[in-house]
């Protein structure tokens, strides 16, 4: 299951996005998002929240 970015926790930071490998996160308004299909859930983007904003979907 793909991770997912919490938009009440996310400040669009964007220090989750170049730790994704497969560049699955990309800037929706005002947060993050994550790409489901392409998402391999490694977990890299959750350990590199300081917001805790990510978690498994």
């Amino acid at each position: 299951m793909a991770y997912k970015i919490d938009e009440s926790k996310c400040t669009n930071c964007g220090l989750c996005e170049p730790n994704c490998p497969v560049e699955a996160i990309s800037e929706k308004g005002n947060a993050r998002g994550i790409d489901a299909g392409t998402c391999i859930d490694c977990g890299a983007c959750a350990g590199s929240c300081p917001f805790s904003a990510i978690s498994e979907g």
